[in-house]
């Protein structure tokens, strides 16, 4: 079994390597004209590059600078390849937070089909990098140790990521979460520095503008994006909606704190990383990476049905298969809705789920990160499909 997953596993590489080199990732031509464009006035977030506008931050446009003064090929490899590192460090962060024994390259094997993942490395995007920083840093938290960098340098790229500041401040860990700030404070003033124009530009006029993006776009898979579909369009929203995200935010961060005062940061992690997603007004299809941490927290807890039900669903990615770009039947409600719109209904359902998980008998002796010895799971016999810690 282990040499077929390592067959398959040297494909999957062999693969990345010769797509990067022959396709031209969209969103990294992106970044990679914002790096030649982040010193030059304003014209990062003024002007189109690639034809679509850069929405990310100014420090993110200044990592690439270096890049940029590579040929677009090279660099485009350099980045690939360096994001498939950070995918497998991610997986390997994952398999530790669970606390038990599990073969790297089978979970790196099965993570790089999650359409997700893939998608990421089709468009050449930074999910892959954000997921291992904000990993490493929770999986520090998890072992008692000095934490905060890395979710400050992945806020200071994509505001996102800021979701787990909130929940060190729930659960406590004041130090971690004033390191994670300082670290996001530090990186947008030496952005700032190198590009005072465009860090103006976006912190002022860009940051609150959604109408640079296709919101209604099937690949939003966030509450506002369904609703924007099902309405037909952003200008159908009330401003009703501007108290969703707060209520599903203080929910979800709740409920991920609740988890974390257990001991348990796996589930923590998971639960704020998809309520980071609910709570983004964008959340496209690549970047639901947080599927992840997600199953691995269903199989480590036994929820095989549930696991493998949602591995179906992030493999195939259903939502593809209905009425886009624009089609007419894109729009309104109707059978294909759910379909249309299954990475949230997964992501609600996740936090429905673990949420009424806070109810069951679980074992105090959650495995301890800190003794480095992996426990088996033996069932739950209160609940079927659940399985505690040995």
């Amino acid at each position: 079994m282990k040499r077929w997953a390592s067959s398959i596993l040297a494909l999957e590489i062999l693969g990345i390597v010769v797509f990067s080199a022959m396709y031209d990732s969209l969103d990294f031509r992106i970044y990679w004209l914002g790096g030649h464009a982040v010193t030059d006035g304003s014209r990062l977030y003024q002007e189109q590059l690639a034809d679509h506008w850069f929405t990310n931050t100014p420090f993110m446009a200044a990592l690439f600078t270096s890049l940029a003064a590579l040929p677009l090929t090279l660099a485009r490899m350099l980045w690939q390849l360096a994001a498939l590192g950070a995918f497998i460090w991610a997986c390997s962060l994952t398999v530790k937070l669970t606390g038990h024994r599990a073969s790297l390259v089978t979970v790196v094997v099965g993570g790089l089909l999650l359409e997700p993942v893939w998608h990421s490395f089709f468009l050449g995007q930074v999910n892959l990098f954000l997921l291992a920083l904000v990993l490493a840093d929770m999986h520090r938290v998890a072992r008692d140790r000095p934490a905060g960098i890395g979710i400050g340098i992945a806020t200071a790229i994509k505001l996102t990521p800021a979701v787990f500041v909130v929940l060190l401040l729930l659960t406590r860990k004041t130090r971690d979460a004033t390191t994670a700030v300082a670290v996001f404070a530090a990186c947008t003033l030496l952005a700032y520095a190198i590009a005072p124009d465009a860090s103006h530009d976006y912190w002022l006029h860009t940051f609150f503008d959604t109408s640079r993006v296709g919101v209604t776009y099937i690949s939003n898979q966030s509450p506002y994006g369904a609703l924007s579909r099902i309405l037909r369009g952003t200008a159908e929203v009330g401003a009703w909606y501007m108290a969703v995200p707060p209520v599903i935010g203080l929910f979800g961060l709740t409920v991920a704190s609740l988890w974390a005062r257990r001991g348990d940061w796996l589930a923590a992690t998971a639960v704020t990383g998809v309520t980071g997603l609910l709570v983004s007004p964008i959340s496209w299809a690549h970047h639901w990476v947080w599927i992840v941490p997600a199953l691995a927290v269903l199989i480590r807890n036994g929820n095989w049905k549930t696991a493998s039900a949602g591995y179906v669903v992030f493999v195939l990615s259903p939502l593809w298969w209905t009425p886009h770009n624009g089609d007419p039947r894109e729009y309104g409600f109707h059978l294909l809705t759910p379909i249309a719109n299954c990475y949230l209904v997964a992501g609600l359902f996740f936090l429905t789920l673990m949420t009424t998980h806070l109810r069951h008998r679980t074992d105090p002796a959650l495995p301890s990160l800190a003794t480095n010895h992996p426990r088996k799971l033996v069932p739950d016999r209160t609940n079927p499909e659940c399985s505690t810690p040995a």
